[in-house]
């Protein structure tokens, strides 16, 4: 996983979202929690703070919006486009346009610790022109590396529907992924996995966010993969993601609509990694999203 994945366990204090390896808005471990089980301050403070565009529609690309704190771990805006860090995948990375005309590059997005809002942290060594509470900015995506994040994302869902087994951890980047799974006994063929998985993406189906809650999670276990995460107790609502007649679990990130929209893909590799652990990467066909 990589070093920004949370391993608070259970549930995503920001959108009530079952923590498994699929899901990007997942705090800090360290992230301070008051209040009872479903009544975060932090879940709340985080939303009142940042309106999280990206959930209405993860194709927008860019939004304005006002910076509402700045701190040296970043900029926080009343709205946002950019996606955090967390759960395998990178941070969105992108700019930031003031009334003025300059321009802040931003290099990585991540959740404050303090108080888990999304802060936009600028890129290294880009200059900084001053940046103030109350300054009206547009927020631009870095829009290639961000599609290609949800691709591969997508990609990585009907993989784990191609191995029906469970998800011990994995990893998104802009032009590759990979899941472990816990297979103690076998490995796949590289060969058949490769080709269920492209005629899945050739059979153009839908991909659907939707909602249920917390108590129809329980009664349904299967919707959690990853096998070191337990049901949601006590929150209000849990985010599926349903690739209509293929996979439905829970995860709090974002996908393309329709699974032809990945294109062709490779498995690069399936290695073991430990007795029980065989690890699955795939990559865009060609090299590149």
């Amino acid at each position: 996983m990589n070093p920004g994945a949370s391993t608070v366990r259970g549930r995503c204090l920001t959108y009530n979202c079952v923590l498994d390896v699929f899901c990007l808005l997942c705090v800090p471990a360290d992230l301070p929690v008051s209040g009872t089980a479903g009544n975060t301050d932090a879940w709340t403070n985080c939303e009142d703070m940042t309106e999280l565009v990206f959930y209405d529609d993860p194709y927008l690309r860019q939004c304005d919006a006002r910076v509402v704190d700045v701190s040296d771990e970043g900029i926080v805006l009343d709205r946002t486009v950019f996606y955090p860090v967390g759960g395998g995948q990178p941070g969105d990375a992108g700019t930031l346009t003031l009334a003025d005309g300059s321009v802040l590059d931003v290099g990585n997005t991540r959740r404050r610790k303090h108080d888990g809002s999304v802060a936009h942290v600028p890129a290294d060594g880009a200059g900084m022109p001053i940046v103030r509470v109350g300054d009206e900015v547009v927020a631009c995506l870095d829009w290639e590396r961000r599609y290609a994040h949800m691709r591969i994302h997508t990609c990585l869902h009907l993989l784990s529907a191609v191995i029906p087994a469970g998800v011990t951890g994995g990893a998104i980047r802009h032009d590759s992924g990979r899941l472990d799974f816990d297979l103690p006994d076998v490995s796949p063929d590289r060969g058949t996995v490769e080709s269920k998985l492209n005629e899945l993406i050739l059979q153009s189906h839908d991909v659907t966010p939707r909602w249920i809650t917390a108590e129809e999670l329980e009664a349904r276990p299967e919707l959690v993969k990853t096998m070191s995460v337990a049901p949601p107790r006590g929150v209000a609502r849990v985010r599926l993601l349903d690739i209509d007649g293929v996979d439905l679990q829970a995860c709090g990130g974002t996908h393309v609509a329709n699974t032809s929209e990945i294109g062709p893909v490779v498995v690069v590799k399936i290695e073991n990694k430990g007795a029980r652990n065989r690890r699955v990467a795939i990559a865009f066909a060609g090299g590149k999203p």
